[in-house]
């Protein structure tokens, strides 16, 4: 399921919500964000509102997110209630916002809708969890009978 999200909308209560993240700003809150996206496999886009900073380098290389500005005629929300509004599918979407109005614009359409508040405890939940790590079959089996020759030859044991 797709993500539209509200950028400064979702890095604003992630600010409020006091884990020692007021001095978080928009491009570590997307490199965050490319993080979960990968972990659960998902795809999003992040609107800010604006024009953004003259340098957008922090915002390449992220995986799984594209970061868009609204520019200076329009506003986030606008451009958010427009990708709902010509989405060809938009039962499927997942809109990350607290602002009535668009969250209003995703219920007309039939998308889902979650408060940035509770998406970004989904996202530290999900980035708290441990991964497994896959070991590897020779930890718990050992060594073939060729690669112990091997070893005995390399180190010259008989």
């Amino acid at each position: 399921m797709p993500l539209l999200i509200d950028g400064y909308n979702l890095l604003w209560a992630v600010q409020k919500s006091g884990e020692s993240m007021e001095a978080l700003d928009d491009a570590e809150l997307c490199r965050i964000l490319s993080g979960y996206l990968v972990l659960t496999g998902q795809r999003a886009e992040i609107i800010f509102d604006g024009t953004g900073p003259p340098a957008k380098q922090a915002f390449d290389n992220l995986k799984a997110l594209d970061v868009l500005f609204s520019g200076r005629d329009r506003d986030a929300d606008t451009v958010i209630e427009d990708k709902i509004r010509t989405d060809s599918a938009p039962r499927r979407l997942m809109v990350v916002s607290s602002d009535r109005k668009v969250r209003k614009a995703a219920q007309v359409r039939k998308a889902a809708s979650v408060k940035s508040e509770l998406f970004w405890i989904d996202v530290c939940k999900a980035m708290s969890k441990k991964r497994k790590v896959r070991e590897p079959q020779g930890k718990r089996g050992g060594i073939s009978s060729g690669e112990t020759e091997q070893w005995l030859k390399f180190f010259k044991i008989k």
